[in-house]
């Protein structure tokens, strides 16, 4: 029979101990409460945008596949404009090498409004073999491109293992992104933004295309088609908003009704629990923000909320200090507490021991 001593079990212990706070704190920043969504098939909420033969359907008409490969990417777009709404699909992105790629998620009325169009992005960001997907999201009105308002962050999972839900919200008060039911960020509309809040009639868009010039590396790493045909695959389609008629801006039905129906709803505002969720993302995951980008912008754009926690870890030009490092600074937090309790950890060690 094998017998434990004090100071195994204690190595045995904090180890443990550690890796469960860890765990629990973790669990505790993901948790969030589904949003009743009521999801769509492909017929009744796209048409093929471009590339119809690299556009795959489920036989259930639920997934759709877009395919990238050396004669073209594919994309598809809402068979109609919408005033306002919450627009989501769970996204599953190519795996191994993808260096090049750009995946998106977005809404946008270029295609009518060309000179002065408005948009709502969620870009994914292939890379190397061995490294992780990025993505960043940017938010446009009447044409402001010049003054974009982009961020860039990593995630807390591999993208292409499995499927999880992407969402915009776009209402007449916010804009809100959302990762698997987490807020990530949250532009709120303010008098001073003027014309470049979005506010005119978009359609939604998803998309898979060759950026080798600016996607990875700054144009350094192209898309290799060895590793053809890379596949994104997106299902749990969901669009909820007021139709209206981009050109007449007429809507189908009560946009009144529509647009209070859906400032209703819980995607619509975060809860005290979301925000906590939304400063662990960004405290951790963000790596980019032009509202700290001093360089580009010596006085924020009127939206802009500078949050001390959040200011501390960027330099002047909006990107991480060098000595942070993504996802792990809070880490080393906890692992610096948990090596001071280690005494207190003995003394739990020491009653287990008891008891065994």
């Amino acid at each position: 029979m094998e017998y434990w001593t004090h100071s195994s079990l204690q190595r045995s212990v904090v180890p443990f101990c550690l890796l469960l706070f860890l765990c629990i704190s973790t669990t505790t920043f993901l948790k969030a409460k589904a949003f009743n969504l009521t999801t769509l098939t492909f017929s009744d909420s796209y048409s093929p945008l471009f590339s119809e033969f690299n556009i795959r359907r489920s036989p259930d008409d639920k997934t759709v596949h877009l395919l990238l490969n050396r004669f073209s990417g594919s994309g598809i777009i809402s068979s109609d404009y919408y005033n306002y709404g919450f627009f989501s699909a769970s996204i599953k992105m190519p795996s191994k090498y993808t260096a090049g790629i750009v995946v998106a998620f977005y809404t946008s009325n270029v295609d009518t409004f060309e000179k002065n169009h408005d948009e709502l992005d969620i870009e994914f960001l292939g890379n190397v073999q061995g490294k992780a997907w990025r993505f960043q999201t940017n938010v446009y009105g009447n044409g402001s491109v010049s003054r974009g308002r982009e961020e860039r962050y990593r995630m807390w999972f591999d993208p292409s293992k499995d499927s999880h839900r992407y969402g915009i919200l776009w209402s007449p008060r916010k804009v809100i992104f959302y990762v698997d039911k987490i807020p990530i960020r949250e532009v709120v509309r303010n008098a001073a933004m003027r014309g470049d809040y979005p506010s005119k009639p978009m359609s939604v868009y998803a998309t898979i295309w060759d950026a080798s010039s600016w996607a990875t590396n700054g144009g350094k790493k192209k898309v290799d088609y060895r590793y053809q045909p890379f596949i994104a695959e997106f299902k749990d389609l969901v669009l909820e908003g007021c139709i209206v008629d981009p050109i007449d801006q007429i809507p189908s039905s009560n946009c009144t009704d529509q647009i209070a129906t859906l400032l209703a709803k819980d995607y619509s505002s975060i809860t005290s629990e979301g925000r906590k969720s939304m400063r662990w993302f960004r405290e951790r995951y963000m790596y980019y923000s032009y509202c700290y980008d001093n360089i580009r912008y010596p006085v924020p754009p009127p939206e802009c909320v500078i949050i001390s926690s959040e200011r501390e870890r960027f330099k002047s030009s909006g990107g991480l200090r060098s000595n942070i490092r993504l996802g792990a600074t809070r880490r080393r937090h906890h692992l610096r507490r948990i090596t001071k309790r280690q005494s207190k950890t003995a003394v739990a060690a020491s009653g287990l021991e008891a008891l065994i």
